[in-house]
């Protein structure tokens, strides 16, 4: 299926009718699954990281491990994913009213939540009190006072938490709090194109605004978060924007290549240590990492658009259903296969390919023999019900 629109530049005064409510962007489902997939290699990274915390460490940290993955990805990965969220929002209002649409986030995001929050989501923190003098070695014992064991959330001292499903939680909220002004824009960009190339340039200041209201700790600001997922919903209303990113993606990559530079310099040189805060230089410098975070989410949604909007595969169809799944699963595989493995007598190297590809393959097979198959465990994880005798689930 081809992009929604064409590739001619858009005149400011034109009015040009916003992409088919009912086309499908296989582009979009593309990139969703690759950055679901980035999720392995830096949840395993985190394993081996320097400084922060996780809910199994090994003994010997990896500097090179913390610089090229988690420091590298850290800063856009996760707006990536709002930002695609917001872009099929845009898909998902064209066949459905506000009400639908908010039956469909409860099945899909609030059910999945509550079900991981209760079930998956607990191991990871159990891990986590093993190694302390005074740990309950029981899992049924742990539980009998996890979910009244409230510290600071992360969970990383064995208290509760929800883990990695804090993007699921915050999507659903944010899914709820912008339905109004989503549905506005939807009316606006039926009557013309609402889009401007100034708002693309204003994002990072919008970012920098959202990062300065209070938001809970151990996850990403949940205003940023909303304000990115806003732009993904904007960005495919308007085929002026899309096509100004179709045609710009490679400069607003080298753009991000340059901002990230910059913040690795800084990071790793320690100067900004003596910038007090509401200083020129640290505003200046969370200008530029906002703008980092903004110009990769918008490169590679355009790179996507270049180069992976083509017809769907099988392996499309079955990697989109799964990629939901494999995110609610794969944390806990992760720290349940790294448990065992941070004390072999191995190096890190060996150490991380263990734990990425088994935790891989449990995650793939846990989803394909425990959730693809059955209607009640799928719904658990927010997944359509699956037609008996199928041969695949197609979402």
């Amino acid at each position: 299926m081809s992009r929604a629109g064409g590739g001619g530049a858009v005149s400011p005064g034109t009015a040009v009718p916003p992409p088919s409510a009912g086309a499908r962007r296989y582009d979009i489902d593309r990139l969703r699954i690759l950055a679901v997939l980035l999720l392995l290699p830096f949840h395993t990274a985190r394993v081996f990281n320097t400084g922060d915390t996780f809910y199994v460490k090994n003994a010997q940290e990896s500097p090179f491990l913390q610089r090229t993955i988690i420091d590298f990805l850290d800063p856009w990965h996760m707006p990536l994913l709002f930002a695609l969220a917001g872009a099929a929002t845009w898909f998902a209002l064209g066949h459905r009213g506000g009400g639908g649409y908010i039956r469909e986030r409860t099945r899909r995001l609030l059910v999945p939540f509550v079900f991981g929050f209760l079930v998956i989501v607990p191991p990871q923190p159990f891990v986590a009190q093993l190694p302390h003098a005074d740990a309950e070695r029981s899992y049924l014992g742990f539980l009998g006072s996890y979910f009244t064991n409230v510290t600071d959330l992360s969970g990383y001292d064995g208290g509760l938490t929800p883990a990695h499903l804090w993007f699921v939680l915050y999507l659903f909220l944010i899914s709820l709090v912008v339905l109004p002004l989503l549905l506005s824009l939807r009316r606006a960009a039926a009557a013309r194109d609402v889009g401007r190339p100034w708002m693309l340039v204003a994002l990072p200041f919008a970012m920098l605004v959202g990062e300065g209201l209070p938001s809970p700790e151990g996850a990403w600001n949940i205003f940023v978060c909303l304000v990115v997922f806003v732009a993904g919903f904007l960005l495919l209303s308007s085929e002026r924007l899309q096509d100004v990113v179709r045609r710009r993606w490679r400069v607003v990559l080298l753009g991000g290549v340059v901002t990230m530079a910059a913040v690795y310099a800084v990071n790793g040189s320690g100067m900004g240590d003596d910038w007090t805060d509401g200083s020129i230089q640290q505003i200046a410098f969370q200008v530029v990492e906002s703008s980092n975070t903004w110009l990769w989410v918008l490169g590679l949604i355009g790179a996507a658009g270049a180069y992976l909007d083509r017809p769907p595969t099988r392996v499309l169809r079955y990697a989109s259903e799964a990629a939901y799944p494999w995110y609610v699963l794969h944390q806990t595989v992760i720290v349940l296969v790294a448990y065992p493995v941070v004390g072999w007598d191995l190096g890190i190297a060996p150490k991380y390919v263990a734990i990425l590809v088994a935790s891989t393959a449990l995650t793939f097979g846990s989803y394909e023999l425990l959730v693809r198959r059955w209607n009640p465990v799928r719904f658990l994880f927010g997944l359509k019900p699956r037609s008996t005798g199928a041969r695949e689930a197609v979402r």
